[in-house]
């Protein structure tokens, strides 16, 4: 980690120089402008000490070596031998560069001409090859003071000293131990490499972030691994299956071959002898004619070693008299000369070619042709279906074939199940497969399949197997999404099937989200749902995504639409059949209004579940124990009831004339404005001097407590202490036209705590 405004903003230090658009070396417009501003924080050394302390400071701060006072002090004070160990000015133009920025920020020395500051910010040695010797041995005088007060040197340093600094910097080096890590060089590093090293322009991180960030990409390519490894896994276990298919019908060709061609075998193996006979004959006679010009090489080779060894004899003879009448009366030369005449044969007298033979099969031909026909095979036996086996479009079949038939292919077919009455108008699919295995698509979710196969060679058809059904995966379930209530530790999910057919158990998906979140992590799985709905534990303060699973015999369907579940506060929904026919339900589904009070007639839908005398709704049920907290916003002029109720409330009545209803209510007087707190059509003589606008509502099932506030000025209104015997439904009534706006979701304010 670094901050961006190091390199960016108006406010950075002045040690770093203005950077270029690549990482090369400085121009040399660059290098003069560090020159002036070497030169002038000479003249003002008082001024250049205190900033550099302060910078100092600040970059020790920000990279955290603020704790390390040892290394900021040898900053402070220039020590001579780190830094001189630290940049040698002979090693190589880059660390010759960060001298001479180090020099041009922290150096109080005086530079005495514009070669020699050129020369301090780090330009190659072949720039002064020109100037005579005497101004180079000034030169380097100068630099060494200069060197020897700031701590900075550039030239006229033997051999010697630079492999001593070198050395003194790796042994440096190896006992700082990094505490930051380099993005661009993928290595840790330590932090004054960032600051004055050959990192300071590299993007660089703090060790345990850099550490967390590989960790959680190594964890992401296992998750890809286990993948990859699942699906290698599928597939090695349908290559298993085609494996032993092909063994089967090895082993039935084996034995057909075995019953059904032995004569054919044998005569073809006494063709075998014969031509194997015959071809050995040839052999034969090949090897013996190469033995016999084997042999003539070989009596031609002696009698040319032999003419070799006295014409070397004769060569030898240093005697030139002697040399002359050997020549002329040795018969050895006469021999050379009669065997030189003669032409040697290097022909193969036969090549190592074999002649291409024809057999004759006509025999074997008529054998096979004399062959009685093969019968027609048996019934083959269709296996059940495994579980997990088919998607909600796709059914894979397997059969098998107990006998050792022949057989070229097989005959699937299949029709979807019905019932007596409808039995005969499905049509009939047929398929036409090689193996003993089949995937049929195309089909209906949820649905069963009826399946029966046949086998087919040469000779015919055999008879039908016996009839399996098979069933396809199920939809995916459709989520109520306004049917979901939630609170801060626990939410009830609702769904509903897509299938007519009834399907076995429901799984439902959950996945943790954050900032960092992968959608595709489930984090928890409910498995073995009878019912369309369920009811989660959750951890507070959090936001889930959900989806559900429909399960039956033949797999899982895909996965439901998800849906986002906030555990920050309670949430729930209006109930829309239980509203009053004059009552409206706005579209963002949390506001109520209604704009006339004359009674309804027949004109208006009345549910059976609907108040019909006051104009209330419900709110779904809030099925958890503990607290819950939410907001009913109204108007100064609106009189108004709210609070909770039984789900067997009455509908003719009020809310509050009855003890399965408790309630707040506002009326206005000609005198004032009048609040009352009803529950069996009583309420206690309280009165309230600022009328709220924004109404707090905290159902405690624990204790048994039911309080109302001013939300907008923290102020307790009014608490119920009732034993709730049964789970209560939120409550909203309007007696005047008006509106109410009511705020689920939100988390329990301190100032509700009694």
């Amino acid at each position: 980690f670094y901050h961006m405004d190091l390199y960016g903003s108006k406010e950075r230090f002045d040690i770093f120089p203005e950077e270029l658009s690549g990482r090369g070396d400085r121009s040399l417009g660059d290098t003069r402008r560090e020159s002036a501003l070497s030169s002038e924080k000479v003249q003002r050394p008082q001024e250049v000490g205190y900033d550099l302390e302060k910078e100092v400071a600040e970059l020790a701060k920000m990279y955290g070596l603020d704790e390390d006072r040892e290394k900021e002090l040898e900053l402070l004070e220039g020590h001579l031998e780190k830094v001189e160990s630290r940049w040698p000015p002979a090693r190589t133009e880059k660390a010759g560069s960060q001298g001479s920025m180090y020099n041009s920020s922290k150096s109080s020395s005086s530079v005495k001409d514009p070669s020699q500051s050129t020369k301090q910010q780090g330009l190659p040695d072949e720039a002064f090859k020109g100037e005579n010797q005497g101004e180079a041995r000034a030169d380097d005088e100068a630099e060494s003071n200069i060197w020897s007060r700031g701590g900075l040197s550039s030239g006229g340093m033997s051999d010697e000293w630079n492999s001593q600094a070198v050395s003194e910097e790796e042994e440096e080096e190896e006992e700082e131990a990094a505490d930051v890590f380099c993005s661009t060089c993928k290595i840790p590093i330590r932090a004054f490499d960032k600051l004055f090293g050959e990192h300071k322009d590299h993007e660089v991180a703090q060790l345990p972030n850099a550490m967390e960030s590989e960790k959680e990409e190594i964890h992401k390519n296992m998750c890809k691994l286990e993948e990859q490894i699942a699906q290698m896994e599928n597939v090695a276990s349908h290559l298993e299956e085609i494996f032993i298919t092909v063994e089967e019908n090895f082993g039935r060709q084996e034995q057909n071959f075995e019953v059904h061609y032995n004569d054919a075998v044998q005569v073809l193996a006494q063709k075998y002898e014969e031509q194997l006979e015959a071809l050995g004959e040839e052999k034969r006679q090949k090897l013996e004619a190469l033995y016999e010009q084997l042999v003539n090489c070989g009596k031609h080779l002696d009698t040319c070693k032999e003419l070799t060894d006295e014409t070397q004899e004769l060569f030898l003879e240093n005697d030139k008299a002697e040399f002359m009448k050997t020549l002329i009366f040795f018969p050895c030369n006469y021999r050379l000369e009669e065997f030189l005449k003669k032409e040697v044969d290097l022909e193969l007298l036969t090549l190592p070619d074999f002649e291409e033979r024809v057999i004759d099969v006509s025999e074997v031909e008529q054998l096979m042709n004399s062959i009685n026909a093969i019968a027609a095979p048996c019934a083959p036996v269709i296996n059940p279906q495994a579980p997990n086996a088919a998607t909600g479009t796709s059914l894979r079949v397997c059969w098998g074939l107990f006998s050792d038939d022949t057989v070229e292919c097989y005959q699937l077919c299949y029709k979807p199940v019905s019932n007596e009455r409808h039995r005969d108008e499905q049509a009939e699919h047929t398929l036409k497969v090689k193996e003993t295995y089949c995937t049929i698509t195309d089909l209906v979710p949820n649905t069963q399949y009826e399946f029966w196969v046949s086998a087919l060679n040469a000779s015919g058809i055999s008879p039908p197997s016996e009839r399996a059904v098979y069933v396809t995966a199920p939809s995916p379930p459709t989520i109520k999404s306004k049917k979901i209530r939630s609170c801060e530790n626990a939410a009830l999910v609702c769904w509903e099937s897509r299938d007519i057919n009834p399907v076995d158990s429901y799984t439902v998906e959950l996945s943790k989200l954050t900032d960092e979140e992968n959608d595709d992590i489930i984090t928890e799985s409910i498995v073995g749902i009878p019912n369309c709905e369920v009811l989660i534990h959750l951890q507070p303060t959090q936001k889930y995504r959900i989806c559900v699973r429909a399960q039956n015999l033949g797999g899982s369907s895909e996965r439901s639409e998800p849906v986002l579940i906030h555990t920050t506060g309670t949430c729930f929904y209006l109930n829309e059949d239980t509203a009053h026919p004059l009552l409206a339900i706005l579209d963002d589904g949390f506001t109520i209004s209604c704009d006339e009070l004359e009674n309804p007639e027949c004109d208006l839908p009345v549910y059976d579940n609907s108040f019909t005398r006051c104009i209330a709704i419900l709110g779904s049920l809030i099925p958890f124990p503990g607290k819950h907290y939410w907001e009913v916003e109204v108007e100064e002029d609106t009189e108004y009831r709210t609070g909770v109720a039984f789900e067997n409330t009455p509908r003719h009545g009020h809310l509050g004339a009855n003890n399965s209803s408790w309630c707040m209510r506002h009326i206005i007087t000609p005198s004032r404005h009048k609040y009352e707190f009803l529950h069996s059509g009583m309420t206690p003589d309280i009165r309230i001097t600022i009328p709220p606008r924004r109404i707090g509502i905290l159902l405690d099932y624990e204790n048994c407590r039911l309080s109302f506030f001013n939300a907008d000025i923290a102020q307790h209104l009014h608490t119920f202490n009732s034993h709730f015997q049964h789970y209560v439904h939120p409550c909203f009534a309007l007696e005047t036209p008006g509106i109410l706006r009511i705020h689920t979701g939100i988390t329990t304010p301190p100032w509700t705590a009694l």
